[in-house]
């Protein structure tokens, strides 16, 4: 799974953000240590980072798993909350099947949309 995972070689790559869109780039690290700043906040940084870990796992991103387990340890998370953290993460990619599932099964019983060209654009602009 995370085989492509290099972070010294791929810090190398950041050069493309920099050389083709710097002013996207500033504006997104100025957004993200606005998000993770340690003070200033309603929900403590630990928590903060325990819920990007589980987003990370449920989006299935080796770099934020990486990153956000570091930084959570380091605001005071324990293994018990990221093994929980893992298992909230767990539990919303499977209630996301189980959901699909039903969707599968309506569409399969005939309740499908006569044309399937809206559904296939709504499939579209939902996973982008």
């Amino acid at each position: 799974m995370t085989d492509y995972l290099d972070r010294e070689q791929d810090k190398t790559f950041t050069k493309v953000y920099k050389q083709q869109t710097p002013d996207i780039l500033k504006a997104f690290v100025q957004f993200d240590e606005s998000v993770f700043q340690a003070d200033r906040r309603a929900i403590p940084l630990k928590y903060r980072e325990l819920i990007a870990l589980a987003v990370g796992i449920t989006t299935q991103c080796a770099y934020c798993i990486d990153g956000h387990s570091q930084r959570a340890v380091t605001a005071g998370a324990t293994e018990a909350e990221l093994a929980e953290a893992a298992w909230v993460a767990t539990a919303i990619r499977a209630g996301g099947g189980f959901a699909h599932g039903r969707l599968g099964f309506k569409f399969g019983a005939g309740a499908a949309p006569a044309d399937p060209a809206p559904a296939a654009a709504d499939h579209a602009a939902h996973t982008h």
